[in-house]
């Protein structure tokens, strides 16, 4: 075949249709140039860190003309986008506690209180940005998926020769040509050529697959073998892919709204201060003896009023509790997205696993060599085993080459190695001839039909689940078994789950029906579902979802979308793939499951010490607000406890810190 190489429909205008589907997120815009997005990366963080900067001169120096330079520094930076912001909520007749707040800084810059009202934008405004950039990592993860796809792909033209197309171009019944080792663009059939396909992240199922022609294969599937020619089904709007990519974004959409209800409270709270502080500047001279303006006046106490009503310990200490709990867990490998996440752990009755990667290492170990009654020589037997398995990337392969090297036998030189796609290797050894494959290819090569004790330990062990491949050797088979690593200590976990915490689990995979049973058994499960494909899970999650909040635990691509549908998605960070720690609310950075007990304890405290904050905030609130409305207390001394609420709660969030 010719390759002729250009490509079609690429260019300005693909980038731009990237940009435009991605949602207008600012860090792939073909609008920016490198060094602007290197700037504008976490802006509102760097905003408000310079705001701080200068608010803290502000304390250290004396001369007042500097400190007035350094207040005005600090109100510009912490903020100019809160004004804003408050302004576009006043024009859209919106009053919420971010006008309240902004409202309070600016109105205690009238009265004298400078410093007090700019230590409130700086601390409203590193609120704001945390939250923005955990709200942006938590939305990577539809990205990420859409980057799993290739975005080219070789068509088959008539005259046999090989075109690069963007797979946008591409239309259902145009052929492409897939190289060993590339990963499926599109769905189609198989024309011609045989191979093995890894769906291990599509389906949970680790071990390959063989295709040939009539075979069906999906994008995001790898080709592992050799090269195949296929008719394509699906277009790249409607492939595997491109519905997992829709199923996450749906599944997000769905997720509960943590927080509805204080979105709801803090704006009747904030319409309420602000309409009762003008109520009282108007009507307390009218009925009280009491004049408008001056240090007694009811426009100065209005005023006091809402620098002392202004959230500031809600806003701040509340963020802390979690931070400091998210800062804990990462100290145990268990990165959080958002605080929201212990909140919701709380409220989940029902834990669901995946199987591979999850419950199980994800790895193959060699479990049995069955020789049918025959005595072998084992390390002739391994060495020559492992060398027909030398560089190939079957997970079968790698487990056998795993188990010489652990029993440190060194493979032997083989004469005409070759791979025959989609069925296994064969070689020549001092004019011996060896293969390793599947039962279909190795079992015709036998000179004489096997023994009913062969075909019938093959079906018993077919039967079972269980991983498995064929050696021939001259005329000798040897039958190698395998077993997916159940993870240490997993019975344990599930166990304290279960009793201690009184949770249901379940366990949803895309194995077939014997192994699935077969590892549950293993680990004490008596709940779970196999067979299942990416939609299959999320429509499994979806059924629980209306009966309880869950947790879904997983680490493929094939559990993104249950991951984001999920109360709350689990996902491994060491072997897991990206998109399921994009589409995820918590990693597990050592992929240790074993950890979940310890992250739930960690969510009760949490929730404990953040009811403690609420209370001790909204008692500072009230009395801090009611002595300075009756003029009990001084202006500098009803900041003074406003303020001192915000570090007493600050200071029992930070308890949190201790693992």
């Amino acid at each position: 075949m010719n390759f002729h190489l250009f490509p079609a429909i690429r260019g300005n205008v693909e980038i731009f249709d990237e940009f435009f589907s991605s949602n207008m997120d600012e860090t792939i815009s073909p609008f920016l140039t490198p060094s602007s997005r290197r700037w504008g990366k976490h802006l509102p963080l760097k905003a408000t860190l310079i705001a701080a900067f200068f608010l803290i001169l502000s304390f250290i120096l004396s001369n007042p003309s500097l400190v007035a330079i350094c207040l005005l520094f600090s109100y510009f930076f912490a903020g100019t986008h809160a004004l804003i912001a408050a302004i576009d909520d006043l024009l859209n007749l919106e009053i919420n506690i971010d006008i309240l707040m902004t409202l309070s800084a600016f109105l205690s810059f009238l009265i004298g209180s400078g410093k007090e009202g700019a230590l409130l934008l700086v601390l409203f405004a590193l609120s704001g940005a945390i939250d923005e950039r955990v709200r942006k990592k938590a939305n990577h993860n539809l990205r990420a998926l859409k980057a799993l796809a290739p975005t080219k792909a070789y068509v088959l033209q008539k005259d046999q020769s090989l075109a690069l197309y963007s797979v946008r171009a591409i239309k259902p019944g145009d052929q492409i040509y897939i190289r060993a080792g590339d990963i499926i663009p599109l769905d189609g059939e198989v024309v011609s050529g045989a191979s093995s396909i890894n769906l291990v992240h599509l389906t949970g199922e680790n071990q390959p697959q063989s295709v040939d022609a009539g075979s069906e294969v999906f994008s995001g599937s790898t080709n592992i073998d050799g090269p195949l020619v296929v008719k394509v089904s699906h277009t790249s709007s409607d492939s595997t892919i491109a519905r997992i990519i829709q199923m996450v974004a749906a599944a997000r959409e769905m997720k509960p709204r943590m927080a509805r209800f204080i979105d709801t409270f803090s704006s009747r709270y904030a319409k309420g201060v602000i309409l009762f502080a003008f109520l009282f500047a108007l009507a307390a001279p009218l009925v009280f003896q009491m004049d408008y303006l001056g240090p007694e006046g009811s426009f100065y106490r209005a005023i006091a009023v809402l620098i002392a009503a202004s959230p500031c310990a809600l806003v701040i200490a509340i963020p802390i509790s979690y931070l400091s709990s998210i800062g804990a867990c990462a100290k145990q490998g268990i990165l959080l997205k958002g605080g929201s996440v212990l909140d919701a752990l709380l409220k989940c009755r029902i834990f669901a696993f995946d199987k591979t990667g999850t419950l199980t290492e994800g790895n193959l170990r060699l479990t049995q060599v069955d020789a049918f009654g025959q005595t072998y020589d084992e390390t002739q037997i391994f060495a020559l085993a492992s060398a027909l398995e030398r560089g190939a990337h079957h997970p079968i392969a790698e487990a056998i080459c795993r188990a010489a090297t652990d029993k440190k036998i060194a493979p032997l030189p083989l004469e005409e190695h070759k791979m025959v796609a989609g069925y296994g290797m064969q070689a020549q050894f001092e004019d011996k001839r060896l293969s390793i494959g599947n039962r279909a290819w190795i079992l015709p090569k036998l000179t004489r039909p096997p023994a009913n004790e062969i075909l019938q330990k093959l079906d018993e062990v077919e039967k079972n689940g269980e991983v498995h491949t064929l050696f021939l050797f001259e005329d000798r088979l040897y039958l190698f078994t395998f077993e997916d690593i159940v993870r240490e200590g997993i019975q344990k976990t599930l166990t304290t789950l279960k009793d201690r915490y009184g949770l249901e689990l379940v366990m949803l995979t895309g194995d077939h029906e014997a192994s699935a049973q077969r590892i549950a058994q293993q680990v004490g499960l008596t709940r779970y579902f196999s067979n299942l494909r990416p939609a299959d899970k999320l429509d499994h999650i979806t059924e629980l979802a209306k009966k309880e909040n869950l947790v879904m635990v997983g680490d493929g691509i094939n559990d993104a979308p249950a991951l984001a549908r999920a109360t709350v998605g689990i996902s491994m960070g060491k072997e897991g793939a990206q998109s399921a720690i994009d589409a995820s609310d918590v990693v597990l950075l050592q992929d240790r499951v074993d950890q979940l007990g310890w992250l739930l304890e960690k969510a009760h405290r949490t929730g404990h010490i953040v009811r403690q904050n609420i209370g001790l905030s909204l008692l500072a609130i009230t009395f801090a607000s009611t002595a300075a409305l009756a003029g009990f207390i001084p202006l500098w001394l009803a900041v003074i406890l406003h303020e001192g609420s915000t570090v007493i709660v600050a200071l029992n969030a930070l308890r949190l810190l201790k693992r």
